[in-house]
């Protein structure tokens, strides 16, 4: 029954339900098609989330070519998202955090890429930190260099770790499979009699009927 720990362990962190983890900052993806939806990822967490915090979002983007920038999206939770007139209206949409003044996701989406779109995005995080007597105000801004292609394309590194993936998969299911099969026979196997029981207690019945049958004789 050692071996069968390690066995229920893994069934019940795979059918355990899914938890709500803390904010993890990722890199936006570069490249998006012509023609489809694409998300613009901006994630800017806390350092310390007990700190009270009120926050506000800004787009700003340059096209290929242009000599600076100019500001496409404003968003702050009493007013909601504010696109600026021109190749953006209609099509950026706010996919950041909602509900909230504390934001840290300022994530956006293009609902439809055009060739006018490819260019230099920078997101930029205003906060304000509540303390005890002052409040301290911070900005931070990241930038994504996006490219519009006619087609998705994918990587050798996304397909080889993809396809290591499902193999990984497979054979912790069937190692899984093969360990709760050993823990069932070790189960059914502790709870049967002995073999060796069974043989004796056939003897002592042959034995004892013999004897009654020479008595009665």
């Amino acid at each position: 029954m050692a071996f069968c720990g390690p066995a229920l362990l893994l069934l019940g962190l795979l059918m355990a339900p899914g938890v709500q983890g803390g904010c993890v900052e990722v890199d936006s993806e570069t490249e998006a098609v012509l023609g489809a939806p694409f998300k613009l990822l901006c994630i800017a967490c806390k350092r310390r989330s007990e700190t009270p915090a009120e926050a506000e979002g800004e787009w700003f983007f340059r096209a290929e070519g242009a000599p600076e920038f100019t500001k496409i999206l404003h968003y702050t939770a009493e007013e909601g998202a504010w696109v600026a007139p021109g190749p953006f209206e209609g099509l950026l949409f706010w996919n950041g955090s909602r509900g909230t003044r504390d934001i840290q996701d300022l994530s956006v989406r293009l609902s439809n890429v055009g060739r006018s779109h490819a260019g230099l995005y920078v997101c930029r995080l205003r906060r304000n930190l509540t303390f005890e007597g002052y409040t301290y105000s911070l900005a931070r801004n990241k930038s994504v260099k996006l490219a519009v292609v006619e087609s998705e394309r994918r990587d050798l590194a996304s397909i080889v770790s993809e396809v290591l993936m499902y193999v990984l998969i497979v054979l912790l299911t069937l190692w899984l499979a093969a360990e709760m099969l050993y823990c069932y026979r070790k189960v059914a196997a502790a709870s049967a009699p002995p073999p060796d029981s069974a043989a004796m207690v056939c003897k002592r019945g042959i034995v004892m009927l013999m004897s009654t049958r020479m008595t009665r004789e």
